[in-house]
């Protein structure tokens, strides 16, 4: 674009502003050659399978990571019993709470080269990935301050620890869910052995590191990372007395059969396809910005992300209007910028599923639109996408994506809302938009989820509850209701 100016001579300016790319420098992470298990305070090689991450935006391989064999398993089950008998379960509740807070410290203090690992590992965003950091250093401060309340939490005078806490994590958020499960359960006197996903098991072992540092006694943590047979033998064992696990429904399935008959105790976050409601008196720039929130944080591979869009057909052209315009302006790119808004999908599989997913919804009748803003050469990328059209009995409107697509049902009456919001078998979250603090309240009362926003999506809080519904999974996480798995009152 060019000007005149008032001497006659012509300049130029930039037809709009461009942001000039800034990564961070992956040397903060300071990747290893290689990782391993941790196991009764120390690190061991193991005996399974070498893992070797994937930088999902570049596709190259990160390093090498020793993994658990079944007699490492049996190992750590005996570590966490002994620390739970001798060391760990024993402590006063202000010794625990000392070590938690001191975990959060050190959380704090190298949280630049843990969320440049995190982006590496797992392909999200900088930005996410610093937030992330901080939420996980958080819920550390939270639990340290009830170490020593438990009697106050409502689970009886004299609470005491459940025992030896197996915990499975997924790839979308590894180090924030480890810290969700590992901070109340330490808080309660219990010992964990944490598996966390076999695409990102980096940072949870430096989170090991750090809990040696934090002086947690020996076998209190033990971190196996590994395939989904470390998982199903953590499940299974019969030393280990609950079980954790967020993750896939189908996985989620078989850990209940795995329990079935036994005194485990269970919690189970099974994700799903979460809902944005959009009444006809919604601030639709507010609700653009939460329906993006929620159809694309973390990549859309967040459970309960928010794939569904459920918008009153007045406004539903004028909705998917603005919609477009925003996903259109989502810069994709280099997860270590932090002007990048939407990185790489975790792995290639998850790539290929998700593009199974949109071609199936295409075919069933679908119109698909993707945001135009040019991908990366290589990596795991795909585009925001947008799927109007979409009927209830279509796959998108029923299962869990995965990815950045949101699909959009319109509605004419709340009860329509309510009944379409529900056709699904999954609850795990909702978020309802509207100016009228009634029809909010009216409509996440019906709503079957764990967790209903009002004019706001995606918004946790360690302080504050959250729990899942139907094929969602039980139990709840976050405040003193996420104290609950991990006690035996």
């Amino acid at each position: 674009m060019t000007s005149t100016g008032s001497s006659g001579t012509t300049t130029s300016r930039p037809a709009r502003w461009e942001y000039a790319p800034a990564p961070v420098p992956a040397a903060l992470a300071d990747v290893r050659p290689n990782y391993r298990p941790f196991v009764d305070g120390r690190f061991v090689d193991g005996a399974g399978e070498p893992l070797h991450p994937v930088n999902p935006a570049t596709e190259e391989v990160l390093t090498e990571v020793a993994t658990a064999g079944p007699a490492d398993v049996d190992t750590a089950v005996q570590a966490a019993r002994r620390a739970l008998e001798q060391g760990w379960g024993s402590l006063r509740g202000v010794e625990r709470a000392r070590r938690l807070h001191r975990i959060a410290e050190l959380l704090q203090q190298r949280s630049q080269e843990l969320a440049v690992l995190e982006s590496l590992d797992s392909g999200k965003p900088i930005r996410e990935a610093t937030q992330d950091v901080s939420s996980a250093a958080a819920h550390f401060f939270h639990y340290a301050g009830w170490a020593d309340k438990l009697e106050y939490a409502g689970y009886g005078p004299n609470p005491r620890p459940v025992g030896v806490v197996a915990q499975i994590v997924p790839s979308d958020l590894p180090l924030l869910l480890a810290a969700r499960m590992v901070a109340p359960a330490l808080a309660c006197g219990s010992s964990v052995i944490l598996k966390p996903a076999a695409s990102t098991p980096l940072t949870a072992l430096v989170l090991a590191e750090i809990c040696r540092e934090a002086e947690l006694p020996a076998g209190a943590l033990n971190v196996l990372p590994g395939d989904g047979g470390v998982g199903a033998a953590l499940a299974e064992h019969p030393g280990v007395d609950a079980v954790a696990f967020s993750g896939s429904a189908e996985v989620g399935r078989r850990i209940r059969q795995a329990t079935a008959g036994s005194d485990r105790r269970l919690l189970l976050e099974l994700g799903g396809a979460g809902v944005n409601v959009v009444f006809d008196d919604a601030p639709l720039d507010q609700a653009v910005e939460g329906v993006v929130t929620g159809a694309c944080l973390h990549r859309g591979q967040a459970r309960g992300a928010g794939s569904r869009l459920l918008v009153q057909e007045s406004i539903a052209e004028e909705l998917t209007d603005r919609l477009r315009t925003r996903l259109a302006t989502l810069r994709v790119g280099d997860p270590l910028d932090p002007n990048t808004e939407l990185g790489a999908l975790g792995s290639r599989r998850r790539l290929d599923r998700v593009r199974e997913l949109l071609a199936n919804a295409e075919a069933e009748g679908a119109r698909r639109w993707s945001s135009p803003y040019p991908l990366p050469d290589r990596g795991y990328f795909l585009a925001a996408t947008m799927l109007s059209d979409v009927q209830q009995s279509m796959r998108v409107a029923r299962e869990e994506i995965r990815g950045p697509v949101v699909s959009v049902l319109t509605f004419r009456t709340p009860e329509e809302a309510v009944t379409k919001a529900n056709a699904t078998p999954h609850g795990l979250t909702a978020g309802v938009w509207t100016e009228k603090g009634s029809r909010a309240l009216w409509t996440a009362q019906r709503l079957r989820a764990g967790v209903v926003w009002a004019n706001t999506f995606h918004r946790l809080d360690p302080t504050a509850p959250v729990g899942a519904r139907r094929e969602s999974g039980f139990g709840h996480q976050n405040g003193p209701a996420g104290l609950e798995a991990y006690l035996d009152a």
